[in-house]
């Protein structure tokens, strides 16, 4: 059986499987793409919620300095780019990191690999359109027409997020609020989910909260999938030639708005400011590797599928990189942790129209992210259901319009229902996940090819360099470095040292004597330094100590030390990634000496590995318990109907 679970599909194989296409109609895909098309699929999927969004928190945190969190994640992207452009150069069809584990690893890794595939695009499209609702739902706001008496079109706010943000949010500003803050001084989101909670129609006791926009755009882009890759083609490069404009007029306008001392400092907070935007930069990366997806429609994949990658991460990295010191350089970095930096920094210089033409190509760059991930997805099951490990249905070409059409409107399904009610952090956390274990599986897998002679190979192919002579000195390196320069946080780590707990942690996991207790202390410190005249507000205090008065007002407090630190297992559990990082980083250092591994894929599997772990132990059991279902699904369906299995193929 173990032998089964491992069996491989010749490239030779695959490309006749494609070829034939197992549709009901025996009919290939459309070849209409080109390098020029690829390379704007690319920045179609990378420029969206990374450069309009997550940019704004992740300078806030890193400061100017996070163009350096830019440059790095776009090199360990460009890593892994490396290797699936060799895969895709050796395997031109629309699998993706799916076909290519098929050839390098076997049946079941393969199958994993395709089920972890589902949290990149299906559910990565979940966080995009739910994003893509939030920035809709505000520029509607932003429309003022006087002649027609209209001040902002505004939808009720239970009818334009999630059931779980909203209930998160009612429970988060009940918290403050009995911690003293006022309902006016809660932060803009939590108000808004706490209005929605409060305002929804109810049926019994269930609040009816729903992302109703969200719906519509997912309809509306699977209907423009559905009809065919030329469409899609044609409606993403008028996405991507909107957006690209809008980010050149930003960068053209701010540029003169740009004061130099607002970069002094450039690293405020230190690397661990820098390093503490990695999962929200990586996101804005996830994409490039959607252009695999479409190898069977390109006119000459193993030539134009690595450029198109590599081009899409070089522009799209300088561009990047150009809007973080532009927005750094307008504003000072403080003020930068707001959902919508960009038009954010216009708003601070008076630049309305500015803001409003950011608002407008906001809505066209998500859209366009949309559509290449819901692109994406039915491609890998149709490779998927070629394979027998999904029904025949999924590979299903519609005989018009030339596109896997069955698989299309179940990924519409898939995405619409769950972006109705799922929370924006946990679908991006597991989309991250997801995309970076792929990432890591095809990284791994050209080591596995390197050194087998009966591998046909494409045109292109890895620069070699021997790791040996480079991965054991940055270990040793890296290890000289934790020991040195970090030797406090790396002495805290290995001997679990408890941590203090946030200010909000710790406020909102009180009861209410708790918390009358800390307004209590609160006040009996303020009245050291000048009469308390109004209500105590916790957070506010809190923020307002440095790192030391904060730890020894808490120390000092009377609340239960079960809730001031995080320690023992509830502290070591969050760290159980790192170390699976470090002990897999040995065995990886030891294969390169003994086995001679090329460098730019181990680069790759380390650094994708390291962000992985970076996201954290409860991403890692959801992904787990998410893998253990897909095992579940293959042993029950695809293990009896592969076609390895039924048809005998020979290898």
């Amino acid at each position: 059986m173990l032998e089964k679970l491992f069996r491989k599909k010749s490239i030779d194989k695959i490309l006749a499987d494609a070829e034939k296409g197992y549709g009901d109609h025996g009919s290939s895909l459309h070849k209409t793409l080109g390098v020029r098309d690829l390379t704007a699929f690319g920045i179609a999927a990378i420029i969206g919620a990374g450069i309009f969004s997550t940019i704004g928190k992740a300078s806030a945190d890193g400061g100017p300095a996070v163009i350096f969190l830019f440059i790095f994640t776009a090199i360990a992207c460009s890593f892994a780019a490396f290797a699936y452009a060799e895969f895709a150069s050796m395997v031109p069809v629309s699998g993706s990191a799916y076909t290519y584990s098929y050839v390098a690893f076997g049946e079941l890794v393969a199958w994993i690999i395709g089920w972890s595939l589902i949290m990149e695009y299906a559910i990565g499209n979940i966080t995009v359109a739910i994003s893509w609702s939030d920035y809709f739902t505000g520029l509607l706001s932003s429309i003022k027409i006087p002649a027609l008496n209209i001040n902002g079109i505004n939808l009720p706010d239970w009818m334009t997020m999630d059931y779980l943000t909203a209930y998160n949010g009612h429970q988060h500003a009940d918290a403050l609020i009995n911690a003293g803050k006022t309902y006016e001084n809660l932060d803009n989101a939590t108000r808004i989910a706490h209005n929605a909670w409060i305002t929804a129609p109810k049926i019994g006791s269930f609040h009816l909260v729903a992302d109703l926009p969200a719906l519509a755009i997912i309809i509306f882009i699977t209907w423009l999938v559905y009809r065919g890759m030329k469409e899609s083609r044609n409606a993403s490069n008028a996405m991507v030639i909107v957006k690209l404009a809008v980010i050149l007029l930003v960068l053209a306008v701010g540029v003169f708005y740009v004061d130099t001392k607002n970069w002094d400092p450039f690293a405020p907070n230190g690397v661990s400011g820098v390093l503490k935007g990695v999962s929200a930069v990586f996101f804005a990366y996830i994409g490039f590797d959607a252009i695999s997806t479409t190898a069977e429609e390109c006119k000459n994949p193993q030539r134009d599928l690595p450029r198109g990658m590599m081009w899409a991460i070089i522009i799209c990295t300088v561009l990047y990189v150009a809007i973080a010191l532009v927005l750094t350089g307008m504003v000072n970095y403080s003020l930068l942790a707001v959902g919508d930096p960009l038009a954010f920094v216009f708003d601070q210089i008076d630049m309305k129209v500015m803001s409003g033409i950011i608002a407008v190509s906001a809505v066209f760059a998500m859209a366009s992210v949309l559509l290449v991930f819901q692109m994406g997805q039915p491609r890998i099951w149709m490779s998927m259901s070629r394979d027998g490990l999904l029904p025949k249905s999924f590979s299903k070409i519609h005989p018009k319009y030339k596109t896997p059409s069955f698989a299309t409107i179940v990924v519409g399904f898939v995405v619409a229902v769950p972006s109705l009610f799922m929370n924006l952090t946990i679908v991006t956390d597991l989309c991250s996940i997801g995309t970076l274990f792929a990432f890591v599986l095809v990284c791994a897998g050209v080591l596995v090819l390197q050194n087998k002679p009966d591998i046909k190979r494409g045109k292109f192919k890895i620069p070699y360099a021997n790791a040996k002579y480079f991965i054991p000195v940055l270990f040793v390196g890296m290890l000289v470095m934790g020991f040195t320069l970090y030797k406090k946080e790396t002495t805290a780590f290995i001997w679990n040292t408890p941590a203090i707990n946030s200010p909000i942690k710790i406020i909102t996991s009180l009861n209410d004597a708790e918390r009358a207790v800390i307004k209590q202390e609160i006040t009996a410190e303020q009245a050291k330094v000048t009469p308390v005249e109004n209500s105590v507000d916790a957070e506010a205090y809190f923020n307002s100590l440095t790192e030391q008065q904060y730890q020894d007002f808490i120390d000092k407090s009377a609340i239960d030390s079960t809730k001031k630190y995080e320690t023992g297992w509830n502290l070591f559990k969050h760290k159980i990634p790192m170390w699976i990082f470090f002990f897999l980083s040995i065995a990886i250092t030891y294969f390169c000496i003994t086995k001679n591994l090329s460098l730019i894929p181990v680069l790759g599997l380390l650094s994708c590995l390291y962000m992985m772990c970076e996201l954290g132990i409860s991403n890692w059991i959801g992904f787990g318990i998410w893998l253990l279902v897909g095992l579940v699904v293959y042993f029950l369906y695809g293990y009896k109907h592969s076609k390895l299995n039924v048809e005998k193929i020979p290898q």
